[in-house]
């Protein structure tokens, strides 16, 4: 390696520990979550997981590169996150990770668990979180964010279907074995592109037309992501899962 090259990752590395320590004391505050939704803040299952998921995949960077750091207090840290959203954030009842402790609503950043490797695709916990994003946030083949009967997004009425979202339910499919139910809710999605293959941020299925930011970037990520893991073994999403293993 370059000399250039190893300074610049000493630098990235003191960095992300810099930013490891102010995480290590404010993990547990409050926020509102990856939707920046108008309500009141609260513990989020989403934003506690990628607190956890900053500390494993840190974890695995120093072991992977021999890179110094104090991984005794980042493991001890990773398991005790791991066990508060296991603890907090599932609903026994609803068989199902909810979308903030002490909640019932539903949330669809939950399906991005799989990616994770929070969880083995198998663990009962994350298949019955699917099914109730199935029963609760599934509206014509589509996923829909949150219920704006529960989570109050600041905007009047209901909303459409977060494209993005129903990407990451057909990369859960995948990642849980379900490949047929994965093929189908993919292509739904194709046949929402317009004349130039182009998608919306959300999809109205009752009016049958595009809302929200045109064209939208996270959607057409979506997009590629979910056809490469339909297309490889170790695509984009089992790349990501296998990083824990």
């Amino acid at each position: 390696m370059r000399l250039a090259e190893l300074q610049q990752r000493e630098e990235a590395w003191s960095l992300q520990k810099v930013l490891l320590a102010t995480l290590a004391q404010k993990w547990q505050a409050l926020d509102r979550e990856i939707w920046e939704i108008r309500g009141p803040a609260r513990a989020f299952t989403h934003s506690r997981m990628m607190v956890w998921l900053a500390f494993d995949r840190a974890i695995s960077a120093a072991e992977q590169f021999s890179l110094k750091g104090p991984l005794d207090d980042w493991k001890q840290l990773r398991a005790r996150i791991h066990e508060d959203i296991c603890e907090n954030a599932f609903d026994r009842q609803k068989n199902s990770f909810v979308q903030y402790y002490g909640g019932t609503s539903l949330d669809a950043s939950l399906l991005l668990m799989p990616q994770t490797g929070f969880l083995p695709p198998d663990d009962p916990r994350l298949l019955g979180t699917i099914a109730a994003i199935e029963g609760e946030l599934l509206q014509d083949g589509l996923v829909r964010r949150y219920s704006t009967d529960f989570t109050d997004d600041g905007v009047d009425g209901a909303e459409g279907a977060f494209l993005v979202c129903s990407f990451w339910l057909a990369d859960a499919y995948i990642l849980c074995g379900q490949r047929e139910k994965a093929v189908a809710i993919f292509e739904r999605l194709l046949h929402l592109r317009n004349d130039l293959g182009l998608l919306s941020e959300e999809y109205d299925s009752i009016g049958e037309r595009m809302l929200g930011n045109f064209p939208q970037a996270f959607s057409h990520i979506g997009l590629i992501n979910t056809a490469h893991n339909l297309l490889k073994l170790d695509g984009p999403a089992r790349q990501r899962a296998q990083l824990r293993e």
